[in-house]
């Protein structure tokens, strides 16, 4: 079986990434594209060799461009790596285990965030507000991206909640969902010192369940799903490596 290449892999998932931002079904865009149904999956998971017209097709019915559809596709480069997931996922524990065992840097997207704005979070949030923060943390992540250093990167919770960084993300990098129950969320995100789950205990629980069951259809447009929950951090650490290992194209013999 011939070796996907890396381009045709960036390209699947920024397409699928594009229409899933738009909420279009495969059959949807193959009308509008006048592509296969086939096609499409065959593109969207990197076995689909389209051609320029084609692909100029697929992009105006996407309502972009081949360019933007084109954005991180560096034939030299390895992916990047994204674990997304609410607070207590475990995302600041598995993905360093991760980085390592792939030879790659860890990066907390959200002390990037806090080196570029010159404060913490909370200052950003209390002085300039969250358009401020969004705006910051997408155009950090388009640094990021722009350096082009391979990485696993910790993201924050909400950033699946702004579609134009989240469809960022998914267009450069592999994305992978740190899934776990609501009250895994909140044990976690206690035994990490924080406070705030506690003093109203008696809704916490109540508004994770809620928040978690409002973000489960953007997380689930992630690219991989790892249940931290079932799995724990050694059995997830072991099955991310495995997926990433195996999702990376392999390099052509000498």
């Amino acid at each position: 079986m011939p070796t996907q290449h890396p381009a045709l892999n960036t390209l699947g998932r920024a397409v699928r990434a594009r229409r899933l931002a738009r909420d279009l079904t495969l059959a949807a865009l193959s009308k509008r594209a006048h592509v296969s149904e086939r096609f499409l999956i065959q593109l969207e998971s990197g076995r689909g060799n389209i051609s320029v017209a084609r692909l100029c097709d697929v992009a105006e019915a996407l309502g972009t461009t081949p360019s933007v559809l084109l954005e991180g596709v560096h034939s030299d480069s390895p992916e990047f790596v994204a674990l997304v997931g609410m607070r207590g996922a475990g995302k600041s524990t598995i993905g360093p285990q991760v980085a390592r065992t792939l030879e790659l840097p860890f990066v907390e997207l959200d002390e990037e965030i806090e080196s570029a704005a010159g404060m913490s979070l909370g200052e950003v949030f209390e002085l300039h507000g969250e358009t401020f923060y969004r705006r910051l943390e997408r155009d950090t992540l388009r640094r990021l991206f722009r350096e082009g250093k391979p990485a696993v990167f910790a993201t924050g919770g909400s950033i699946v909640t702004d579609p134009e960084t989240y469809d960022l993300l998914r267009r450069n990098a592999v994305t992978v969902w740190l899934k776990a129950r609501p009250e895994e969320h909140l044990e976690r995100v206690r035994a990490q010192g924080d406070e705030r789950p506690m003093r109203n205990s008696a809704n916490a629980l109540v508004e994770l369940r809620g928040l978690l069951r409002a973000r489960t259809p953007l997380y689930s447009q992630a690219d991989h799903v790892v249940d931290t929950t079932i799995l724990g951090v050694d059995g997830a650490v072991g099955a991310l490596v495995e997926t990433l290992t195996v999702t990376k194209p392999a390099e052509a013999p000498n």
